[in-house]
């Protein structure tokens, strides 16, 4: 079952065939086959969408496409760039922690790039920055959005891991910010090697001043967000219509920006994406229940804990398990599909589920920098109008404080672990 099950889904994905369709289409060929009542298709994808925090995906979405209408990011960069003042590199490193400051807010990569690619690469390259690297700059920060709370991939994996939700987010703080400050520090060393441009923005003091309070209420969302996380007040879907809530309060009564057409433009973008999340979830469910039945989750553990009963050892091999999966699967169907049969494994060999969590969704958020299936890459390729092996030379310079991110959060537990220990007491 599980031979022919993979071997139509290989088949479907060289074809060219959608992911969802891969996922959904393999599977139901084989219940038909194996003589299973058709009514399985629908209750099991049906199922897989009764879940109360995948409610927070398309809240999330909305609130992104909102903010990004008002006009939060280029206050945001302006406010950035005013307090990192003309230190060299000063453009580069305000793209990387404006992203920090917009993954508290948006929760994806690729919205993290439609929201401030454009910005962040043409600044850059008007202050003098080869294009190859202001996109590829812009390509490695978004992978701090899925770790930074709110992160979608982070709801989804703990929906499916049976993890808790709210634990999981917040474990992911401290990892973005180990990312945040190496990416960082790897600008700095290319600033120096290559003597990089100052910024050429001189800011009066008032001007600061009056930059910070126009960001303020932009900058608030993240905090209230993050806040009521970690008080305890909101569960991930209730922060969802909260931030929600607050994009439209302040885009119409305090920014005055938010028109009814761009309302309605956002609320178009949030029904796509999220069609298109939930018809991969549906899919996957589907794919993931046949595994089930012959047993897949099973033998994968018993395999997996015969090399070793080490779990750092183990955690290295799924390292590289999901950086290959990263590069051909999508990330989200890559959850769905492998998190059933890898966390049980792991986690009766001793890895934190916390732990576990944020190392998944890092590796596949890295597998959006790697070809074939680097949407991220695409997405920079269509912004700047660049082919794609320019925006992967631009990126490669920045796998290495990535790479080091993933080991740092893999070997010490505690980056996932000690936050959400610490305030979930």
């Amino acid at each position: 079952m599980t031979a022919l099950l993979l071997a139509l889904f290989a088949v479907l994905l060289v074809c060219g065939a959608p992911i969802a369709v891969c996922l959904g289409l393999s599977s139901a060929i084989v219940i038909v086959v194996q003589g299973l009542p058709v009514s399985v298709l629908a209750q099991r994808s049906l199922n897989a969408l009764d879940s109360s925090p995948l409610l927070a995906v398309p809240l999330f979405i909305l609130a992104a496409s909102l903010l990004n209408a008002i006009g939060v990011t280029t206050h945001l960069f302006d406010l950035v760039r005013m307090i990192f003042g003309r230190i060299r590199g000063a453009v580069a490193q305000v793209s990387i922690f404006v992203s920090l400051i917009f993954s508290g807010i948006s929760g994806a990569a690729l919205a993290d790039i439609g929201a401030l690619g454009a910005v962040q690469i043409n600044q850059m390259t008007a202050q003098g920055y080869r294009k190859e690297f202001a996109a590829g700059l812009t390509v490695a920060a978004a992978t701090i959005g899925p770790i930074f709370p709110p992160s979608i991939p982070i709801i989804i994996y703990a929906s499916v891991a049976n993890v808790s939700t709210v634990q999981l987010l917040l474990a992911g703080i401290v990892p973005a910010l180990v990312i945040t400050a190496l990416l960082m520090a790897q600008v700095a060393i290319i600033a120096r090697v290559s003597n990089l441009p100052r910024d050429d923005m001189r800011p009066a003091m008032g001007d600061v001043a009056k930059k910070f309070v126009v960001s303020f209420p932009a900058l608030l969302a993240p905090v209230l967000l993050i806040g009521g996380l970690m008080s305890g007040w909101f569960g991930p879907t209730e922060v969802a219509g909260m931030t929600v809530a607050y994009a439209l309060f302040i885009g119409i009564f305090i920014y005055r920006s938010l028109a009814l057409r761009a309302t309605l433009t956002a609320l178009r973008e949030t029904v796509e994406a999220t069609a298109n999340i939930l018809f991969i979830v549906s899919t996957a469910a589907l794919f993931a229940w046949v595994l089930t039945l012959d047993q897949v989750p099973m033998k994968a553990s018993a395999f997996l804990l015969s090399l070793s009963d080490n779990p750092l050892v183990l955690l290295l091999l799924v390292n590289i398990l999901l950086l290959v999966v990263g590069m051909v699967l999508e990330s989200i169907a890559a959850i769905l599909i492998i998190a059933p049969i890898i966390a049980p494994a792991l986690t009766a060999a001793g890895v934190d589920p916390l732990q576990l969590g944020i190392v998944f969704v890092l590796n596949l958020m890295i597998g959006l920098l790697t070809p074939p299936v680097g949407m991220s890459l695409y997405m920079v390729s269509i912004i700047t109008k660049m082919p794609i092996t320019r925006v992967i030379a631009g990126v490669m310079p920045f796998f290495i404080p990535l790479f080091l991110s993933l080991l740092a959060v893999s070997v010490l537990p505690g980056l996932s672990t000690w936050l959400p220990n610490l305030l979930m007491k």
